[in-house]
């Protein structure tokens, strides 16, 4: 179980969540970010960071959020445009920093004037 980051984050990236995980599972695309399932401990510190509600358990059944449960899949284990290799687990999004690209679904979004 984890934390999945939803439509509410494309295009805004306020990043409160980041200073609150505490075991850095959270990476930076270009549009959005998205938890690593297999690095979240399931602490929920997250959810109450963001600013725009982007954040919540992937077992809350959220029929809004459950295209970005696969689209984090595709994130972690998938090879994104520009990379060798899939991200996977590398232990924290530090290790990698941001990784400048998103999964399809995020790609394929139209833009929501949110943009900094």
């Amino acid at each position: 179980m984890s934390f999945v980051i939803g439509a509410p984050c494309v295009d805004v990236m306020d990043r409160s969540c980041l200073q609150e995980c505490p075991v850095d599972c959270i990476y930076e695309g270009a549009r959005k970010l998205y938890i690593n399932p297999a690095e979240c401990i399931d602490c929920g510190a997250c959810e109450p960071a963001c600013p725009v509600e982007a954040i919540v358990s992937d077992r809350d059944g959220d029929e809004d959020f459950e295209p970005f449960v696969a689209d984090t899949a595709e994130f972690f284990h998938s090879v994104l445009p520009g990379r060798d290799d899939p991200i996977g687990s590398p232990g924290g999004a530090r290790n990698i920093g941001p990784v400048g690209v998103d999964s399809r679904y995020v790609r394929d979004l139209p833009p929501t004037g949110s943009h900094p």
